[in-house]
């Protein structure tokens, strides 16, 4: 056929009488090899099992981010609030351009006295730190906070020519309840906090920030079980005193001259009923008002400020 040489893919067989003719340029050949081994259903990303195994793994990114990774600290009040604090930082973020108040003037002096690094960056990236854009040109990283062990922190209070005095919480979730905690433990003489490592408030920025710089100066350990730490506690002739408003023991009669450690509840679900079983009594506060409880750290203030009177006879 005449022109027939000229089409796409055409080729010439020699020994024909048709001349060129069309062919399949070898793809007919490619379809017919083998495409090896079929790979495993995680693999596979149509698949259910894939589907599960990347949901479990951003799962698993999710609470890693939540409790190990550094934390971002948003406008100008709470940076400023946690820089006068003390709260150890990595870098001090400023928006290129920002207005720049006292606020940011004092924040900004704060940190090069403190030797953190001044970062000026760009708008937009201080707005991929934050969820609603709230930065105010001014962002605090601030680093994992560093816990004790349970064990080393019952050791360090041993070794004190004061009675050790330890405060353990428990259903605490507000971050601000801890540091407040934190504080009066480190006014009263205590010599250190013990948390959960899950379902509890952990030390942050604001915990960090609440606490006026005591997160600084007083040890905080996070247990892996409460409730095993406080028997090895007991076992080691700490006498378990349970916070909770009802109590079958006042503070009135509570004798705290030797080792001790509190274990303050959340001011709705009080003690866990494990805990509570564990406790060797339990304190309530007597109160002179129709106010039926006071706040977790409120409550925890009291009975370190009357553990310290005692001592201090």
């Amino acid at each position: 056929m005449a022109g027939n040489s000229q089409r796409r893919g055409a080729i010439r067989k020699a020994g024909t009488k048709k001349g060129a003719v069309v062919g399949s340029g070898g793809q007919r050949r490619r379809g017919l090899e083998g495409r090896g081994a079929t790979p495993p259903a995680a693999q596979r990303t149509k698949h259910p099992a894939a589907k599960r195994a990347a949901k479990a793994a951003r799962s698993a990114q999710g609470r890693h981010r939540k409790t190990d990774d550094t934390e971002t600290v948003l406008g100008r009040n709470p940076v400023l609030e946690c820089l006068r604090a003390g709260v150890p930082a990595n870098a001090l973020y400023v928006a290129s351009g920002v207005d720049a108040d006292d606020r940011v003037t004092e924040s900004v002096a704060i940190a090069a006295d403190k030797g953190i690094p001044i970062l000026e960056v760009a708008r937009v990236d201080l707005d991929r730190m934050s969820s609603n854009g709230l930065h105010q040109g001014l962002a605090l990283q601030v680093p994992p906070y560093n816990y004790a062990h349970p064990a080393d922190l019952l050791a360090d209070a041993r070794s004190d020519v004061q009675p050790p005095l330890l405060v353990a919480l428990d259903n605490i979730s507000d971050p601000r309840n801890l540091g407040a905690i934190v504080r009066s433990t480190a006014a009263f003489g205590g010599h250190g906090v013990l948390i959960p490592q899950r379902r509890s408030a952990s030390v942050t920025a604001v915990a960090w920030r609440t606490s006026a710089g005591a997160a600084a100066r007083l040890p905080v350990a996070r247990a892996t079980n409460l409730n095993r730490t406080l028997k090895e506690w007991a076992d080691a002739g700490l006498q378990v005193v349970g916070l909770d408003a009802d109590g079958d023991t006042t503070l009135d009669e509570l004798e705290a001259d030797g080792p001790i450690v509190v274990v303050v509840g959340s001011e709705g679900k009080g003690l866990s009923r494990l805990v509570r079983q564990n406790c060797d009594a339990i304190v309530s506060i007597p109160m002179a008002g129709p106010t039926e409880s006071l706040n977790a750290s409120v409550a925890a203030g009291v009975v370190l400020a009357e553990i310290a009177r005692q001592r201090r006879g």
